[in-house]
């Protein structure tokens, strides 16, 4: 998990604090082997291309993006952001 980038979102939105950091501390014990386990964790993510999930953070306020390598038990934050600023960007490729 990318906290820095986590950290410098919260502290721009303080809003997302105590969900992000329950977020990020979820991620970093996750031990997901596929995109289907990711799902089954939660049912509101968005398995995207490219070894990619979409996460809404308070009730679809923010978005994440998380680039999951599953044979390395790696997670990668691609994209922190508003809804709004999620629409400008292709999730597949951030």
């Amino acid at each position: 998990m990318t906290r820095k980038k986590v950290r410098e979102f919260y502290e721009k939105h303080p809003d997302s604090e105590p969900a992000l950091k329950a977020f990020s501390k979820y991620i970093d014990k996750a031990n997901w082997k596929s995109p289907s386990e990711v799902r089954r964790w939660n049912n509101t993510c968005k398995i995207l291309k490219n070894n990619r999930v979409r996460f809404e953070i308070l009730g679809n306020k923010y978005r994440v993006i998380v680039k999951i390598e599953y044979e390395f038990q790696i997670a990668y934050v691609r994209f922190i952001g508003t809804h709004a600023e999620y629409d400008k960007i292709d999730a597949n490729t951030i």
